[in-house]
Order: C-alpha cells, then sequence, then structure tokens
C-alpha cells in the first residue's frame, strides 16, 4: 500500500490512526505503532500511520539549526515495520500550519472511517498547536472515536524521546542515541568529489554530502557502516571541518575498509557505531597517516564482530 497523501486516498474501512512526527522512529514511536497494530487486528481494523513532511519546525522556524533525526522516506519504512499496514504524511507548509485544531479532526474523520486514534501524552494539533490530549478525547466522545494515550516509553527511569537522542548525537554518544533507537543513528547523502587528500595519505576516502535540514553527531572520528549498492562495509569516517588541513566546510569522509572502486553519484548510507576521537591538528601529513592507520585498527576491533 502506497503511502497516502494529506486527505485524500486513506484506505476503506475501519482504520485506527496513529498521528505523530515519529521523528527518528525511536523506541517510543515503534512501542506507539505496536499498540495500534495489535488494537487494529483485535477490532478487524487498518492501522494507519499519519506523520507529517516536511517537519512542523522547518515550517514554524525556518531559522532554527538542523535538527531532523530522519527524513520522510526513513520515517515510512520504519513504521511500515513497526506495523502499520497504511501511511499518511501531511504536507506541512504555511496553510496546513493555520488549520484549527477543530478543522484537523473534521477532515481526518472526512478522509476515513476513524475509529480509534492513538497518540502519546504530549501530543498537539491545529494552529498554534492548541489542540491537545483532552481536546481529542471531548471531540472523541462527542463524534464517537476512541482516543488511546499510550503512556511514554522509558529506558534507565528517563523517557525515550527525539529530544533525548538529539541531546545524545550533540554530545557524540552515539552509542547511547543508538540504545534508544533501537539500532545505529544513520544519514544518508551522494558521494561527491572531494580534495583528493586522504588518497595522497594512502586512505582514499569517499565524500558524502550532507543533507542539510538532518541534525548531525558531535564533530570527530567514528567507527561506521557504510552501505550502498555494492554492499555494506566497515569504515572509518571522519566527520567535521577538517583541522587539519586547515579547517573550512563542514563534511563527512569516509574510508572504506574492504572496498575500492568508483562510487561517485552513488547514494550511501552511513551508521555510525562509535565514537572514536575528537578532531585535531598533525604537525605533518605522516603524522596524520600514522594516527589515520591506528583509527582504522581501532574500527576494525569496534566492527569487527558486528555484520
Amino acid at each position: 500500500m502506497e503511502a497516502g497523501r494529506d486527505f485524500a486516498g486513506w484506505p476503506k474501512g475501519p482504520i485506527h490512526l496513529a498521528i505523530g512526527v515519529f521523528d527518528g522512529m525511536h523506541l517510543g514511536h515503534r512501542a506507539l505503532v505496536a499498540r495500534l497494530a495489535r488494537g487494529a487486528r483485535e477490532e478487524h481494523a487498518i492501522a494507519v500511520a499519519a506523520t507529517f513532511d516536511p517537519l512542523p519546525i522547518h515550517v514554524l522556524a525556518p531559522g532554527a539549526p538542523a535538527s531532523a533525526l530522519s527524513d520522510v522516506s526513513d520515517r515510512v519504512r520504519l513504521l511500515r515495520e513497526a506495523g502499520a499496514e497504511g501511511i499518511v504524511v501531511f504536507r506541512f507548509d504555511g496553510t496546513f500550519a493555520k488549520i484549527s485544531a477543530d478543522e484537523f479532526l473534521d477532515r481526518v474523520r472526512a478522509a476515513g472511517d476513524v475509529r480509534r486514534i492513538v497518540v502519546g501524552p504530549d501530543f498537539h494539533f491545529g494552529r498554534r498547536a492548541e489542540g491537545d490530549v483532552e481536546m481529542l478525547r471531548a471531540r472523541g466522545k462527542r463524534d464517537g472515536f476512541e482516543v488511546d494515550v499510550v503512556t511514554p516509553f522509558e529506558i534507565d527511569g528517563a523517557i525515550v524521546s527525539s529530544t533525548r537522542i538529539r541531546n545524545l548525537l550533540l554530545a557524540g554518544d552515539v552509542e547511547a542515541a543508538a540504545r534508544l533507537l533501537g539500532r545505529s543513528f544513520a544519514i544518508r547523502g551522494r558521494v561527491v568529489h572531494g580534495a583528493k587528500r586522504g588518497r595522497a595519505l594512502g586512505f582514499p576516502t569517499i565524500n558524502v554530502a550532507l543533507p542539510k535540514e538532518r541534525l548531525l553527531p558531535r564533530d570527530g572520528i567514528y567507527a561506521v557502516w557504510a552501505e550502498m549498492g555494492e554492499g555494506r562495509f566497515k569504515a572509518a569516517a571522519t566527520l567535521g571541518a577538517r583541522p587539519a588541513f586547515g579547517g573550512g566546510e563542514r563534511v563527512l569522509e569516509t574510508y572504506l575498509l574492504d572496498f575500492s572502486g568508483d562510487v561517485y553519484g552513488d547514494e550511501v548510507e552511513v551508521a555510525f557505531v562509535k565514537r572514536l576521537r575528537d578532531e585535531i591538528a598533525f604537525a605533518s601529513a605522516s603524522e596524520l597517516a600514522t594516527q589515520i592507520a591506528r583509527d582504522v585498527e581501532q574500527t576494525q576491533r569496534v566492527l569487527g564482530g558486528e555484520s
């Protein structure tokens, strides 16, 4: 079933609907969608998850720093993996942002036979986030649909949230972020031409174009997995402004341990497994090459037992 857009083309028949941004599709999101799917099966309904593209913050605060943990294609795929049979993507633009909470619910109800709406306790909707869970429950009582508010998912006594994951990534703690996501944090981009400095040092790298709207981990050297059409490869990655070469624009350079070939223009997904060290400047190219060799050895140890 293809992802539907806005309020048209929804599945026929009784629907149980989860609504949320679902940025990152972390373990809390997965638990909510799993609950949606269980309830739908029990009631012979269709489990539908609705998300937003672009993320509301990109429209409501266009000057805000990049914060997205996932793009819409990631969210659609992960929502399906979590148990959603149908997906609806609301295009969030200036016009959508002006829809009142009541009008939003009216349009949802007109789009399909919605019997239950599943949300988290901090769910807000409508113009200036005027709608909340209590309003949703009141409308459900009036209009005849159930409202299921799912208790937040916790790990180590703290709620799993997209904000918590963002803070961990900004600190460079990609391992802790992975525990909350249920997988390694990853970004996807095209391989572009770089300065070829790594090749001169004996470690040819691929340069990955960074999506502007995506939040990135703290600058540093990482053990990563790089996945592309040719397969999945262990890699040592440098994320940052390259102080060893005088600084500049932030880039992601990845040295693939067991691959050589021309992949310019290909799409690659880089999954961050462990932060190895800070980016630093070196007194000479030979010192840098020696350190890169150590980074590669450490990457091999970190990823050696994974597949």
